[in-house]
């Protein structure tokens, strides 16, 4: 764990973060992104999930491309600011649910066929990973899919890495564990991880 950073990165962080720049990770903009987007959506093997869950959808730009694969879709963000611009990207998008909610301390209800968990695990630290994992995997029903994608260079900002959040997945993926691994790959600066439930 980053000693810089040892605590989750709350909603005021993100609060700071919008309030800075409306996209301060050039979501809508950045051939990176929309080349990961493209990598994250191909790597999903369902061509339909009827209900699925994204934690920390950002400005929805993701959500937006998941969203045709979905009867439902339950996009959630900790900021405020986030979720205005998210709500006017996916207005035309019946089938998308847009909610402020800070997992794990609050987490929906039901079942999930896919949970996306993309660019966020690292602001959590590792006992609210831990938590999360455990909300997330209870939320999946046997064989619904768990989505991990994350940047995997070190930020001093983040209580941990794309790697260290992939690895604590993966050691679920055991053979006595609750989930096992799809497949996954390593791009220069992420890492995918598609995993299911046993």
């Amino acid at each position: 764990m980053n000693p810089k950073q040892p605590n989750t990165l709350g909603a005021d962080y993100f609060d700071e973060v919008y309030r800075a720049n409306d996209d301060p990770w050039h979501f809508e903009t950045s051939p990176y992104e929309h080349a990961k987007y493209a990598d994250t959506l191909a790597a999903l093997p369902a061509p339909h999930y009827a209900r699925a869950f994204e934690i920390g959808c950002s400005l929805g730009v993701l959500t937006a491309g998941l969203a045709p694969r979905c009867g439902h879709l339950l996009s959630v963000d900790v900021a405020e600011a986030a979720l205005a611009k998210a709500r006017q990207r996916c207005a035309a998008l019946p089938q998308v649910e847009l909610r402020r909610l800070a997992v794990p301390a609050e987490f929906p209800t039901g079942q999930f066929e896919l949970i996306v968990v993309s660019e966020v695990g690292y602001y959590w630290d590792m006992p609210t990973l831990q938590r999360a994992a455990g909300r997330i995997t209870d939320a999946l029903p046997p064989d619904g899919q768990l989505l991990l994608v994350h940047w995997t260079p070190e930020v001093h900002d983040y209580p941990l890495t794309g790697d260290e959040v992939h690895e604590y997945f993966l050691s679920l993926a055991t053979e006595t564990g609750p989930l096992r691994h799809l497949h996954g790959h390593r791009a220069e600066k992420y890492r995918l991880d598609l995993l299911a439930r046993r």
